[in-house]
C-alpha cells in the first residue's frame, strides 16, 4: 500500500434517542425555572415580585402546587393552588365543548341524468332529511357510456335540484365534471 500513514476512522452511531417526554398543561412546582415570579396566593392575593423559592415555600406550606398561570409575563404569573383540581377541571370543559359540538357530515346522494320522477322524489325527500339534520349534501351524477354524450341533462337536473332547494340550502360547491361523474355540493342555509 503507498499510503499507509493514513488512518482509518470509524464512527460510532449512538442509538436514535427519543425527546423527552412533554408534559401537558401549565408547569408547575420545580419545573418553573425562572429566577423571580409575580405570586398570587391560595386567597388570590397578589404577593408582588419575590424570588421563585420563597413562592415555592409558601406553596409548601398551603400543601398546594405552584402553577405558572401566564408563563409569557415578565416576571411570570404564578399561583398557589392544587394541580390535581385544575386539570380536573379543565378535562371537565373540555369534554363538555366536546359534547356541545356538532359534527357536519356530508352525505352523498347519487344519481343518474335519466333518473325516473319517482326515484327522484324519493332522493329529494332524503336530501330534505339531511338539511333538516344540518348536513351538507354531495350529490353524484353518474355516466354511463354514451349518456356522455348528453351532459346537458345531467346539468338540468343539478339545476333543477337546486331551485327545489333553494329556500333550505344554498350551493357550496358548482357542478363540475370529474371523469364520467358530475358533482355539486349544497350546505343547509
Amino acid at each position: 500500500m503507498p499510503n499507509e500513514t493514513a488512518k482509518e476512522t470509524t464512527t460510532i452511531r449512538r442509538p436514535f434517542k427519543a425527546a423527552a417526554p412533554t408534559k401537558d398543561g401549565p408547569r408547575s412546582n420545580r419545573d418553573i425555572r425562572v429566577p423571580r415570579v409575580q405570586l398570587i396566593d391560595a386567597d388570590g392575593q397578589n404577593r408582588g415580585d419575590i424570588s421563585i423559592n420563597d413562592a415555592l415555600l409558601l406553596a409548601e406550606e398551603a400543601g398546594l402546587d405552584l402553577v405558572e398561570i401566564s408563563p409569557n409575563a415578565v416576571p411570570p404569573v404564578v399561583k398557589i393552588l392544587d394541580l390535581g383540581k385544575l386539570k380536573y377541571a379543565n378535562q371537565k370543559k373540555a369534554a363538555e365543548a366536546r359534547k356541545n359540538q356538532k359534527v357536519i357530515e356530508i352525505k352523498e346522494i347519487k344519481m343518474r341524468p335519466n333518473i325516473d320522477s319517482h326515484d327522484y322524489e324519493t332522493k329529494m325527500k332524503a336530501v330534505r332529511r339531511f338539511f333538516e339534520e344540518g348536513d351538507k349534501v354531495k350529490l353524484t351524477l353518474r355516466f354511463r357510456g354514451r349518456e356522455m354524450a348528453h351532459m346537458e341533462l345531467g346539468m338540468q337536473l343539478l339545476n333543477k335540484v337546486r331551485e327545489e332547494v333553494a329556500t333550505i340550502a344554498k350551493v357550496e360547491a358548482e357542478p363540475k365534471l370529474e371523469g364520467r361523474q358530475m358533482m355539486m355540493v349544497l350546505a343547509p342555509r
